[in-house]
């Protein structure tokens, strides 16, 4: 009994969650969902500005992204977090492997296929986009962060 009062208390009636007194129920009671009229409805798509479906949703996010970022600050912003991103995944990946002293020629050799192969796409394109841009921008900071790492090991 108290249980059943504490939640009630703590808001778990306002999701229709009601506590049955049954005997086989053992010490905290059975709970049976109870929906109120007017409440968790489910109604048809409507062509008229209705609720949208998950596809359609889906299909307006490419358009939502290019308008998100026409605007020069939003693609600087995002060029200059790309860059940094490269950054910290060169150092990460860089004193990982320089502290376990293991596979060393393997990420050597696995960091020079990426960096060669997005080299490669991004002057493949006839036409450079703004994901492309961001994943040449990734590569660059990936390659500076590897180049510092190796001035850093030199000294």
């Amino acid at each position: 009994m108290i249980h059943a009062a504490s939640l009630s208390s703590s808001g778990l009636c306002t999701f229709g969650l009601r506590p049955q007194a049954t005997g086989s129920s053992g010490k905290f009671g059975d709970f049976s969902i109870q929906s109120s009229p007017g409440r968790f409805r489910v109604r048809a798509v409507q062509e008229n500005g209705g609720p949208r479906r998950l596809v359609d949703i889906i299909r307006v996010v490419p358009e939502l992204s290019r308008n998100y970022f026409q605007s020069p600050s939003r693609r600087a912003l995002f060029g200059g977090i790309s860059l940094l991103g490269g950054f910290y995944v060169a150092q990460t990946i860089s004193l990982s492997f320089g502290a376990l002293g293991v596979n060393d020629v393997i990420a050597a050799v696995l960091c020079v296929l990426l960096t060669e192969y997005v080299t490669k796409f991004y002057y493949s394109r006839p036409k450079i986009t703004f994901p492309v841009a961001l994943l040449n921008n990734f590569k660059m900071g990936f390659t500076y962060g590897l180049f510092i790492d190796a001035f850093k090991l030199a000294s």
